[in-house]
């Protein structure tokens, strides 16, 4: 059974920071490119970060320096650290894997003083 299931999401003040986690199973993790995305409330989905199977990475520039995506495939995990958050960083965060179009539930990230 294929599954992506993100956690850490919260409630976090500007300039705080949060460590998203995607845990993967059911498929062949480490061949594919994942993705983490986001949804703002009334905005489209957008990508924030990619990381390929031999770890090259890729940030939006809302994002630049500021997150870091990160892979483990023997956990088959993906993780997103979010340094110097700010209030526009408010969204639904989604793990997706490229190949097959895999999405998780998402979490809610809310940066909130």
């Amino acid at each position: 059974q294929v599954r992506l299931v993100e956690s850490g999401g919260g409630l976090v003040q500007p300039g705080g920071s949060l460590r998203l986690s995607c845990a993967a199973s059911g498929w062949m993790f480490r061949i594919y490119t994942m993705n983490w995305y986001r949804q703002a409330p009334g905005k489209q989905r957008e990508l924030v970060a990619e990381i390929t199977s031999g770890g090259i990475t890729m940030y939006a520039d809302s994002v630049k320096g500021r997150f870091t995506i990160t892979r483990d495939n023997a956990k088959n995990t993906v993780d997103l650290q979010m340094n110097s958050l700010k209030p526009e960083d408010t969204a639904v965060y989604y793990c997706h894997q490229n190949g097959n179009d895999y999405w998780g539930q998402g979490t809610q990230v809310t940066v909130s003083s």
